[in-house]
């Protein structure tokens, strides 16, 4: 029954009706005092605690997995030379160092096009040429600096904001708390233009007391990018492709989770992005090794996890790649009806919202 279930099923499936009031628009004062609904696979059950509450999920030589990547402040304002119309830049991805080319998404898209100069900061002090377009929204761009590369690094860092989704942009402008919250304390290898939500949670005291425990702790880099925000456009999601995204394991990482499957340790993953990671390394089943390139893997229901024994990730947009990634963990049912429970119960949904661990 379950099978013909999994095997029927399709992108509307994964929909439900959320509150616009439940969004988060900021997150939670303290990182890991926000919310954290418990779901037990195993008995269905559903419970309610605090995400320093993790503390008491995982036991001494349990590992938890995260991903270390840092957000990029990808977020330029500019103008159209001249109309001199305001116009948004939101960097990708760097395609070429040495001719300064960069994959980026613009808005208002119309009114971007090929030849056109674009102008950012005081007395234009950068300024970029349109030289291709990608998608509807995609552009290539080639900034126009003479200077080093690290000189023209530090002037887009300079000028960048962080990158917050549309959706929370459009509710509310960007604040320099932002720079610091829509960052996990761990982010250490820089290349993210989305964060890994679910790491947002952890405080460094959190952090201090797994040591204590003696809980392991893997990392590994995912940089994540806009594509995660992307709509699904088809209903058959084996027809769905993600953007690919960078993603590196290294031989420390694998060989924590490797010894800890071996001796029967559970193994905690946090987010959709580490999931992802993760799952584009196994060689056979339940156990990862090292990986050096790009992932556009997809996981959605029925998909059959030999890593993780637990997941901790965010309430995530009906629909969304993250949604159905996470209901390929829980069981889309279950997730649905935790889902319910959620808004009933009104925990604080998407990017700086609450958090789920299943178990």
């Amino acid at each position: 029954m379950i099978n013909t279930l999994y095997s029927t099923m399709k992108l509307s499936q994964f929909r439900y009706n959320l509150p616009k009031e439940l969004i988060a628009e900021r997150p939670s004062k303290q990182r890991d005092e926000a919310r954290m609904m418990v779901l037990d696979r195993k008995t269905q059950t559903i419970e309610h605690k605090l995400f320093k509450d993790l503390i008491d999920y995982v036991d001494t030589d349990d590992v938890v997995v995260v991903n270390n990547t840092k957000v990029f402040p990808a977020l330029l304002k500019g103008e159209k030379e001249k109309t001199g119309a305001q116009i948004t830049v939101f960097l990708l991805r760097e395609l070429n160092p040495d001719t300064r080319l960069w994959d980026v998404v613009v808005d208002p898209a119309r009114k971007i096009r090929i030849g056109n100069k674009l102008y950012f900061g005081d007395s234009d002090a950068l300024v970029a040429e349109v030289i291709d377009n990608t998608t509807s929204r995609g552009r290539t761009i080639r900034f126009l600096f003479d200077g080093t590369h690290d000189e023209f690094i530090h002037i887009i860092k300079s000028m960048g904001q962080t990158p917050l989704p549309d959706e929370l942009r459009a509710m509310r402008d960007i604040t320099a708390d932002d720079k610091e919250r829509y960052q996990t304390i761990y982010a250490k290898v820089e290349g993210a233009v989305a964060a890994p939500t679910a790491g947002l949670h952890f405080s460094r005291e959190l952090l201090k007391r797994m040591e204590i425990k003696d809980v392991k702790w893997a990392e590994l880099t995912l940089h994540a990018g806009i594509g995660n925000f992307k709509p699904i456009e088809v209903e058959d999601l084996s027809k769905h492709r993600m953007d690919s995204e960078e993603m590196h394991i290294d031989e420390n990482c694998c060989k924590i989770i490797n010894d800890a499957k071996r001796d029967g340790r559970k193994i905690c993953c946090i987010g959709t992005t580490t999931m992802k990671a993760i799952e584009t390394a196994v060689t056979i089943p339940g156990k990862v090794s090292p990986y050096d390139g790009w992932s556009n893997k997809f996981i959605y229901p029925p998909y059959n996890f030999t890593i993780a024994d637990m997941m901790v990730t965010n309430f995530h947009p009906s629909m969304s790649s993250m949604f159905i990634t996470a209901s390929a963990f829980a069981g889309p049912e279950f997730l649905m009806q935790a889902y319910q429970v959620a808004i009933k119960e009104k925990y604080k949904f998407h990017t700086y919202g609450d958090a789920m661990l299943i178990l």
